[in-house]
């Protein structure tokens, strides 16, 4: 053995650098299982590929959804939540172009959630109409109406929109919701998808979450607020 000069002896480089490695290799997992648990149960984050939710949110956007709607806490008209497609909603993905490995580590990554899930079968709207909600359009003056109560969208709705360029009368069936697109003219929601399965509802169970901030880019981060007064008037179905 090698002394080191105060009579004492030296660990073996070899065994100080497999303990560095064990070290490492530790932190490293243990980051990512809590990453994971974080993505799984708590917050996920989205990015948003089309603008049928424009101007609350634009082409690019990434933004952070509760996992925690609607098991812990109840889905409510005016969340903005991020669902699966119960359906026929979206045409076939077409992932990016990346080689194997590139593709590889991106799903790695978005699986633990140091990625923002790329929504090739997810979609994004805001709720109008919860289970029992009788949703109508158009009044005399051309606003959504939930049972029998009109309400006013303005303060979300795309400016130069209007709430529904084609008329529509339903009734929301229990477990299920409805939704629209803040940008209006340029949204494929429950209105348009009444032959597909579900007849245009989405079913609880496929809400992945509710979407409460914008985080990239950085210029635009916000928190996006439940518009509650816009449906504090409506009765109960």
């Amino acid at each position: 053995m090698v002394g080191t000069g105060h009579g004492g002896q030296a660990a073996p480089a070899p065994r100080r650098g497999l303990g560095v490695l064990r070290e490492t290799a530790i932190i490293v997992i243990s980051a990512l299982v809590l990453s994971w648990i974080i993505k799984t149960f708590l917050v996920q984050a989205f990015y948003i590929p089309s603008g049928s939710m424009e101007d609350t949110l634009e082409i690019g956007d990434r933004v952070m959804v509760s996992r925690m709607v609607p098991d812990v806490f109840d889905v409510a008209r005016g969340d903005i939540v991020v669902f699966k497609d119960p359906g026929g909603w979206l045409p076939p993905y077409e992932p990016p172009e990346r080689t194997p490995v590139g593709q590889a580590v991106t799903n790695v990554l978005t699986f633990v959630g140091l990625l923002p899930q790329e929504t090739g079968d997810h979609l994004i709207k805001r709720v109008i109409g919860t289970p029992g909600d009788h949703v109508t359009c158009c009044d005399a003056e051309g606003r959504v109406s939930i049972n029998g109560e009109p309400i006013d969208e303005e303060s979300y709705t795309k400016p130069g929109s209007v709430p529904s360029q084609d008329p529509f009368d339903t009734v929301v069936p229990e477990g299920m919701l409805f939704v629209m697109g803040d940008n209006r003219q340029n949204s494929q929601d429950s209105r348009y998808n009444t032959g597909k399965p579900g007849g245009g509802f989405v079913p609880m169970d496929n809400v992945v979450g509710s979407t409460f901030a914008t985080v990239w880019p950085l210029a635009d981060a916000t928190w996006l607020r439940n518009p509650g007064e816009v449906f504090a008037k409506v009765p109960e179905p």
